[in-house]
């Protein structure tokens, strides 16, 4: 095996507990001696024992003069857990191979400064791309203290996403709806207009076995979700947040009753200010969100310039009508220099549907 190889199981590994490390970033870590892998770890829960330390404290070989490569800038800091350079330090690794650098300010370069200071050699930059496209989350968060943004929607071949009488269910098929499900489990929080809640009554959770549950947000400016809607009958059972520009105490007192967290934004043209909304998250330590609300959210988040990923899922359907939904609604451009534009990352086949995964640049 090639130190190539030895990063992609590194890489691999941190991939397993995707969805599972939020606000924290996937790590992993392989160590070899004599060209044997003799210690492998990951990051596994948020809190838990960082890839370096599950990898070293497992292993009953001794580590003295074996390489290290861990995908993220090994922590040099006091945080949930304690430093992992130090560990590296103690246990006579010879030479460490980092993919991506750490942007947190408590590390961001310290991690590898102490490790030379200890005579070992560092190699940086080691299959950095191939690592950084681990944490695109918490890179953004870490950077901004907002979370990362994913808008989501499901259209036809003709660009609906619902017919003329408003029906939508299913647009796409079985395997990329538990794709879908996926995401859920991956993303901190979902959100959606308080239209959709009207409209679907949606329970909002990720369905996939073991999953982790993401926290609800309704965008409900003046308060219309109603109290027998399963999101507030299920309030305290699910963390579950609207997000309001409404002064109505009696009605705010009477959501959370049920459970339910009421933010009171700043108002941006009668409606919730999504910058403010963000940054209120943020400090809730929430670093990811999974928009899938109606046409009106979706042109709101893009014109507010807060989202960072684009999933447009594709089915093989062609609903027609002129009034029928698309996925972006509102006001529009008016002009195509006002576009928001995007640059394709991939392109994937989910049973009889396409799913284009778009950055926004």
């Amino acid at each position: 095996m090639t130190d190539f190889d030895y990063m992609a199981r590194a890489i691999e590994l941190a991939e397993q507990a995707r969805g599972w490390t939020n606000p924290n970033p996937l790590v992993g870590c392989v160590i070899v001696k004599n060209g044997k892998i003799i210690a492998e770890g990951y990051h596994e829960r948020v809190g838990e024992w960082h890839a370096e330390r599950n990898a070293i404290l497992r292993c009953e070989e001794d580590l003295t003069g074996a390489t290290a490569y861990v995908t993220l800038e090994p922590c040099c800091h006091h945080g949930r857990t304690p430093p992992c350079s130090d560990l590296l330090i103690e246990r006579g690794i010879k030479k460490v191979f980092i993919g991506s650098r750490d942007p947190n300010p408590l590390v961001s370069g310290k991690g590898a400064h102490q490790l030379r200071q200890a005579g070992i050699e560092v190699i940086e930059d080691f299959m950095r791309e191939e690592c950084d496209q681990l944490n695109p989350i918490f890179f953004h968060y870490i950077q901004t203290r907002r979370p990362y943004v994913l808008l989501k929607y499901a259209m036809t071949a003709d660009g609906k996403i619902a017919t003329v009488t408003g029906e939508s269910k299913w647009i796409t098929g079985e395997q990329a709806r538990q794709n879908v499900q996926r995401t859920r489990h991956q993303y901190s929080a979902i959100m959606v207009g308080v239209e959709t809640v009207l409209a679907d009554n949606p329970f909002l959770n990720s369905r996939m076995p073991n999953a982790k549950q993401p926290v609800r947000i309704v965008c409900d400016s003046q308060l219309r979700t109603p109290l027998d809607s399963q999101l507030v009958q299920t309030a305290q059972q699910f963390p579950t947040v609207i997000a309001t520009v409404s002064n109505n105490m009696q009605k705010i007192e009477q959501f959370q009753a049920f459970g339910v967290q009421v933010l009171q934004c700043n108002e941006q043209h009668k409606r919730v200010d999504l910058h403010d909304l963000l940054q209120r998250l943020g400090a809730m330590q929430i670093d990811s969100l999974l928009i899938e609300g109606g046409s009106q959210l979706n042109f709101s988040a893009l014109e507010s310039g807060i989202v960072n990923r684009v999933h447009c899922y594709i089915a093989p359907k062609l609903f027609g009508g002129k009034t029928a939904k698309t996925p972006i609604g509102g006001e529009g451009i008016g002009d195509i220099s006002q576009a928001v534009r995007l640059t394709l990352k991939s392109t994937e086949l989910i049973g009889e549907d396409i799913l284009l995964d778009y950055e926004v640049l």
